[in-house]
């Protein structure tokens, strides 16, 4: 019997956030504010946390409030700010974005998928879909900085390996 997609989306998003706090967590302390592509790597994390947080649920919803500790074009890579996030702030940024994602996963089914949210062109399908491809576009540079820095390759799950359930876990494989 198939899984429901709403099951596959849900355990694919735990994986994926799995490995997005993973990435941040290998960032080695000098790379924090290193720049790649006239941009610290922090705002590269947070430009993919605030993407995700925005568009994964509704990008319109009315009710979405910025982060506080967003300021103008801090998400945007394109546009030099100089907001320095630290490793912690980004840590509580990528926590509560977590717990809003899972709540929303845990409630979304099926018939929902097609749905558009208020406001929005797109269906809840799609906005998932493009954020997992929006993030993994990011996650894979993050990935290749830490790599290069530190010749060593962050831990992914694939679609086996069991999702770690405490911080006793290699962060490198």
């Amino acid at each position: 019997m198939a899984k429901k997609l709403s099951s596959v989306i849900k355990d694919q998003t735990d994986r994926a956030l799995w490995e997005v706090w993973n990435i941040i967590d290998c960032v080695p302390e000098e790379l924090w504010s290193r720049e790649y592509c006239e941009m610290p790597l922090y705002k590269h994390i947070y430009h993919m946390l605030h993407s995700l947080d925005l568009w994964y649920i509704n990008p319109k919803a009315s009710d979405y409030c910025e982060p506080e500790i967003h300021v103008p074009d801090l998400n945007n890579l394109d546009v030099v700010t100089d907001r320095f996030i630290s490793k912690s702030k980004i840590s509580d940024y990528y926590d509560a974005i977590k717990d809003k994602i899972t709540a929303y996963t845990n409630f979304l089914d099926d018939t929902m998928l097609s749905e558009r949210p208020a406001d929005c062109p797109y269906s809840k399908f799609e906005l998932i879909l493009a954020q997992f491809r929006h993030l993994h576009t990011h996650m894979g540079m993050i990935m290749g900085f830490i790599i290069e820095a530190t010749e060593q390759w962050p831990t992914v799950l694939g679609l086996e390996r069991p999702i770690p359930q405490d911080d006793n876990y290699e962060k490198f494989c």
